[in-house]
C-alpha cells in the first residue's frame, strides 16, 4: 500500500467518525429540547388525534380518580383537529382549553356534560349557566368558532354555530394565549394556566 494510499484510509476512517458522532448528536439535540410553546390562537398544532388521547388519560389518572369515559376522548380529540383546521385555530391550544374549562370533563361547575358545551360558553350564574349544543361536534366547533373570534378578525369559514361570536369585538382582540386574561376569563393567570398545560402535553414529545 502507497503511503499517498494509507493517508487517504485514515483520512476516511476520521471522517466516518465525525459523521457518526455528529449523528449521535444530533439525535440525542433533538430528543433532549422540548418543542417551544405556541403563543399565537391561530395556527397548527403538532399534536395528532392519538396523542392528544394519550395527553388526557395520562393527565386525568394524576389528577382524578373514577372511570373515564376513553371514546368520549377519542371523538373529542378527533373533533377538535377536524374542527381547528377549518378555521384555521391551532388545535393543541383549543383542546388544552377544553381541558382547563372542563376540568378534562369532570365538569362541576354551571354547565354539566349533557349541555356539550366545552368552554363554558355564557355560563354565568345559575340562572344563566351556559349553552346546550345538540351534539358533540356542534359544541367543539362552537368552541373553535368562539376562539377564532377573539384570535383572528378574519371571518368563519363555516356558517356560525356559536350564538355569541357576534359579540365579541373587535375580533381579533386577542391573538396570542396571554390575551385570554381580562377578556375570556378574568383569571389573570389564565394564560398562564394554558401555558402550563401545553408545557406538560410537550412535555411528552
Amino acid at each position: 500500500m502507497s503511503v499517498s494510499h494509507f493517508h487517504i484510509m485514515r483520512l476516511l476512517k476520521h471522517l466516518l467518525l465525525l459523521i457518526s458522532l455528529l449523528a449521535v448528536l444530533l439525535c440525542f439535540s433533538c430528543r433532549s429540547v422540548p418543542p417551544s410553546i405556541p403563543k399565537a390562537i391561530m395556527g397548527t398544532g403538532r399534536m395528532t388525534q392519538e396523542q392528544l388521547v394519550s395527553f388526557f388519560l395520562t393527565q386525568t389518572a394524576i389528577t382524578q380518580t373514577g372511570e373515564i369515559n376513553q371514546e368520549k376522548v377519542e371523538r373529542l380529540a378527533a373533533y377538535y383537529v377536524k374542527e381547528s383546521a377549518v378555521e384555521g385555530i391551532n388545535a393543541d391550544i383549543a383542546f388544552v382549553q377544553m381541558c382547563l374549562e372542563t376540568g378534562f370533563l369532570r365538569f362541576g361547575g354551571l354547565v354539566t356534560a349533557d349541555m356539550n358545551n366545552f368552554c363554558g360558553l355564557g355560563a354565568i350564574n345559575a340562572e344563566n349557566p351556559g349553552l346546550a349544543f345538540p351534539d358533540e361536534q356542534t359544541g367543539v366547533r362552537a368552541h373553535i368558532q368562539h376562539l377564532k373570534a377573539y384570535a383572528s378578525a378574519e371571518p368563519l369559514n363555516l356558517p356560525a354555530v356559536d350564538p355569541r361570536y357576534r359579540y365579541v369585538n373587535p375580533k381579533g382582540k386577542a391573538p396570542y394565549i396571554y390575551n385570554l386574561a381580562g377578556t375570556w376569563a378574568s383569571d389573570p393567570a389564565y394564560g398562564h394556566k394554558i401555558d402550563q398545560l401545553l408545557r406538560r402535553m410537550y412535555a411528552g414529545l
